[in-house]
């Protein structure tokens, strides 16, 4: 997103401040502070002061390094913990439908299956299985397969999974079952940064899908863009991946 001009400049430069501790688990001090930001010593250390005062800004000694307080923890976990993840997702969906004029999706992983939380149905709408509420096995499909990427980052945390979820149902003739070759198509999904779902769930029918973290470490969701065949030749999926990736960074 292209950067712009604050309209509050301290504010911009307290935010500007949390996310520079925030980089550093050790802390960082006061010195280290005014020179990756580039602000004086004076102001830096009444902005700091402020956030101190607040909680969301710590420094355990005297003289000594910055951290990131235990208000803004907190706060951030209430945030995560009360968030209504569909009203706040819902406009980039809207956005994703209108831009790409297909289907749009939001799935989160429950097990083996993913759980569709929103739905956007696109002007030339498709007869598919997935409803808001309803489930799909997470190895076949999109937002599945965007999801366990990331849950379970590495081939022994994919196979553990699938032991835990008992066989892979085919759905298709391109559904991958094996759960060896799942652990390897999934490192690909890492590697490019968003999953394909190649008529593995429904004949007929294709999807790009890519993860949300909002913050975390793994991710709470997945977007996808559905669409059939017909309408998504490879070098289209390929453009709405690095689009839908895009569109996610900048949005959420």
């Amino acid at each position: 997103m292209a950067e712009t001009q604050s309209p509050v400049g301290s504010v911009d430069r307290a935010l500007l401040i949390l996310q520079e501790i925030g980089r550093h688990s050790r802390g960082v001090t006061l010195d280290e502070l005014a020179t990756r930001l580039g602000l004086p010593k004076s102001s830096l250390h009444r902005l700091l002061g402020a956030l101190k005062h607040r909680g969301f800004a710590a420094q355990p000694e005297p003289s000594g390094p910055y951290f990131l307080g235990t208000e803004m923890l907190a706060t951030a976990f209430r945030f995560y913990e009360s968030m209504d993840l569909r009203t706040l997702v819902r406009p980039l969906l809207l956005r994703l439908s209108e831009e790409f004029a297909e289907t749009v999706h939001m799935a989160t992983l429950d097990g083996a299956e993913v759980v569709y939380l929103d739905k956007v149905e696109a002007v030339r709408s498709i007869t598919m299985t997935s409803v808001v509420g309803g489930r799909n096995a997470a190895h076949c499909t999109g937002v599945g397969k965007a999801l366990l990427a990331w849950t379970y980052p590495s081939d022994e945390e994919i196979r553990a999974w699938a032991d835990r979820a008992g066989p892979l149902a085919t759905r298709t003739r391109n559904t991958i079952t094996n759960p060896a070759k799942l652990a390897t198509h999934l490192d690909q999904v890492r590697r490019r940064g968003y999953a394909l779902d190649l008529e593995e769930n429904e004949p007929g029918v294709r999807c790009v899908a890519a993860p949300l973290f909002l913050g975390r470490t793994s991710p709470v969701a997945a977007v996808s863009v559905t669409a059939i065949k017909d309408r998504m030749p490879p070098a289209r999926m390929e453009e709405l991946g690095h689009s839908l990736r895009k569109a996610i960074e900048e949005q959420v």
